[in-house]
């Protein structure tokens, strides 16, 4: 059985019992197993959305891979980072780093604003 199940009346769901190792493997077990007891349905049209205008081509961007991610290839996450033209922070950690390194999760944060900042600077917003 795959890890997303079938959709049902338009959302999807991961399954419970693979949650833990595919989505938060490096978050305690009883709290990726509460993260997967209370996960919130994603829609199928969440995912026919179109961007207009990317951020991106305009911006600058940064980007954290995890590099222990199973839901995401890291590869992926690399070229994205890399058609974006992010500034690529990688640490070890799930799809659920967030949960599991909210320190390193932070520091890209705080890395992004001092940028984003400086960027506003520079182009006179």
């Amino acid at each position: 059985m795959p890890l997303i199940l079938a959709p049902v009346d338009g959302f999807l769901f991961l399954d419970r019992e693979k949650f833990a190792a595919s989505f938060a493997a490096d978050v305690r077990p009883s709290l990726a197993a509460f993260m997967g007891d209370s996960q919130v349905p994603w829609g199928l049209d969440a995912l026919q959305g179109a961007v207009s205008e990317p951020a991106w081509r305009s911006k600058p961007s940064w980007y954290l891979v995890a590099a222990d991610d199973k839901m995401i290839p890291p590869a992926a996450q690399r070229a994205t980072a890399g058609r974006a033209g992010a500034k690529v922070t990688e640490a070890p950690g799930s799809h659920a780093i967030y949960v599991s390194s909210p320190e390193v999760v932070a520091s890209v944060i705080k890395q992004a604003a001092v940028g984003a900042a400086a960027f506003a600077r520079l182009a006179g917003f």
